[in-house]
């Protein structure tokens, strides 16, 4: 319950941009007055809340309601979350689970209507959302825009079906979000010019300034997998009122370091405009997608943080609605119990399902997916085979591993090719958090423990692990394969012991070994992928052999 209280301080107004002492008296949740004094008031800062502009719930592996938990003692009082994570695997009805859990607690969870489930028709997805249905969506009060089109080659040749999407949001006046990487020139003018608004793929500055120029607004992402900061940054004196943060992907000990708050705390740092960088974390957000997120005006929600001081940005405490929510890294909202939702119906799967065989040739020339730390994007390269007994293995001392696809909604034969950049020495992991469509992905340096740590996901019917040193180590995910039911603390501990366990006993060099293994199903993302049906290039947008000069 919220109560009525004041609140004294030094008040950041990122509107006129400046600060004064006062008192903000809160009241029945909502500001009724802010009071600007002359006497001396406590030496700390208030402002609005963060907004986390573009984010996958799911991919923090936590229920909203547990997020929530983390987010707030960071100073993050709205997200701005897709859902079509858990859209990919349970429709419709996913959307609605994630929007009740959310509902109940003090912070703004504002979910989209997914516009690409599945993201291509080039992989096995356990559900799709139709025009009809993100209509259907979108007509609701609580979806307020449309998520990130990922099918940027179909807006460009409007594709019907996904032009309707876009047309459905653009009645209602709600925004569109895109998602667009490497997308240049004339793509981008006619990306743009069909109603989408917003991208946050942009890997290089100018990339970023093209889409800028043609009218969208650039999303700073800083996630678990694909960090952009550093390189998109110096927009920040280009086009202020053009930016919002993001982390887009965050994992569960990621979350539990750091959110929005860090990237306001680095831009700071870094010597950018406070006010700029705070309407980009706060303001920008609210206004695009309309949200109902107080912004410390009189009339306002209360939803408000204060902080130490305008360098180091350390959170002292959180109010959502007049709730006083977290204080001093303790978070006040209560843990609830989510109810358990899932689709899974793979069957355990032999190691002979992962061979590769190498008729007629001795080493013949094939293509392999070269992993990026901290990137989504992957690249293309092509080396000799290494084979024994008539069949094509990894060769772990050249980094040259297995990837696998297995198909988690009905038994089929897995898809398998090579990969390199998780630097794997032995063993192997495996996970059913796999963007988009959450088959299971696999990383290994043989058959038989490909076979292990998959085999130990179907068992649990979703969740990551990591097999090698005669050990297996898992972390179930029950909520659809995708989140856990257990609370935040444990389980980014365990996701921590898993991580560990990979970099350490495993050799393998990745930050964030789990979280690059997700991405390498996303055929949305250039260059190479793997999906449950084979090797993808997705800059042709077509399948390709895994030899060089087969056809697919």
């Amino acid at each position: 319950m919220s109560e009525s209280f004041s609140l004294a301080g030094r008040i950041v107004d990122l509107h006129e941009r400046d600060i004064r002492p006062g008192v903000v008296h809160v009241v029945d949740g909502r500001i009724d007055r802010i009071e600007l004094v002359e006497q001396d008031v406590p030496d700390r800062y208030l402002l609005p809340g963060f907004v986390d502009a573009h984010v996958h719930v799911e991919s923090s592996m936590l229920t909203p309601s547990e997020f929530a938990r983390v987010a707030v003692m960071h100073g993050t009082v709205a997200t701005v979350s897709d859902p079509h994570e858990i859209a990919n695997v349970l429709g419709v009805d996913g959307v609605e689970y994630m929007i009740a859990d959310g509902t109940d607690v003090p912070c703004t969870f504002a979910f989209g209507a997914p516009s690409c489930v599945p993201a291509t028709p080039f992989e096995t997805a356990g559900a799709e959302l139709d025009a009809e249905a993100v209509d259907a969506l979108l007509a609701r009060a609580d979806v307020p825009y449309l998520s990130e089109v990922m099918n940027y080659p179909g807006v460009i040749d409007h594709d019907n079906e996904l032009m309707a999407k876009i047309d459905a949001a653009r009645r209602r006046q709600k925004p569109v979000d895109g998602h667009a990487p490497g997308l240049r020139g004339h793509g981008v003018e006619a990306y743009a010019s069909a109603g989408v608004q917003t991208d946050h793929e942009c890997v290089t500055i100018e990339e970023a300034r093209e889409k800028l120029a043609a009218g969208m607004k650039i999303l700073i992402r800083e996630g678990s997998a694909a960090k952009n900061f550093d390189a998109l940054i110096p927009l920040m004196d280009e086009a202020p009122d053009q930016l919002m943060f993001c982390s887009d992907d965050k994992h569960p000990d990621a979350l539990v370091e750091g959110h929005i708050d860090d990237l306001v705390r680095r831009a700071i740092q870094a010597g950018y405009d406070r006010y700029d960088v705070l309407r980009a974390a706060c303001v920008n957000p609210v206004e695009h997608y309309g949200l109902n997120v107080g912004l410390l005006r009189e009339g306002d929600r209360a939803d408000m943080i204060v902080v130490s001081d305008l360098e180091s940005f350390e959170v002292k405490d959180s109010y959502v609605g007049g709730v006083h929510v977290a204080s001093g890294g303790e978070t006040f909202i209560p843990r609830k119990t989510s109810p358990v939702v899932n689709r899974f119906g793979a069957s355990p799967v032999e190691p002979s399902a992962f061979r590769i065989e190498a008729p007629g040739a001795t080493r013949p020339t094939v293509r392999v997916i070269d992993a990026v730390d901290n990137q989504l994007v992957t690249s293309e390269a092509h080396i000799d085979a290494s084979v024994r007994d008539g069949e094509i293995v990894a060769d772990p001392e050249r980094d040259v591993l297995k990837i696998a696809v297995v198909n988690r909604y009905h038994d089929a034969d897995p898809a398998v090719a090579l990969i390199r950049g998780f630097g794997l020495s032995e063993g192997a992991i495996a996970s059913s958090v796999a963007h988009d469509s959450h088959n299971i992905v696999a990383v290994g340096s043989n058959d038989e423990q490909l076979a292990e740590a998959v085999n130990a996901v179907i068992e649990t019917k979703g969740g990551i692990a990591a097999v090698g040193r005669g050990t297996t180590r898992l972390l179930p995910l029950p909520i659809a394969g995708l989140i856990s039911d257990r609370p935040y603390d444990e389980v980014a501990r365990r996701y921590t012991a898993l991580s560990r366990f990979v970099q350490e006993d495993l050799d393998s060099p990745m930050d964030a070994p789990f979280m690059t293994l997700s991405f390498m199903a996303l055929l949305v993302i250039p260059k190479l992928k793997l999906s449950d049906k084979g090797l993808f290039d997705g800059e042709s947008f077509e399948f390709v052999g895994l030899r060089i000069g087969d056809l697919r």
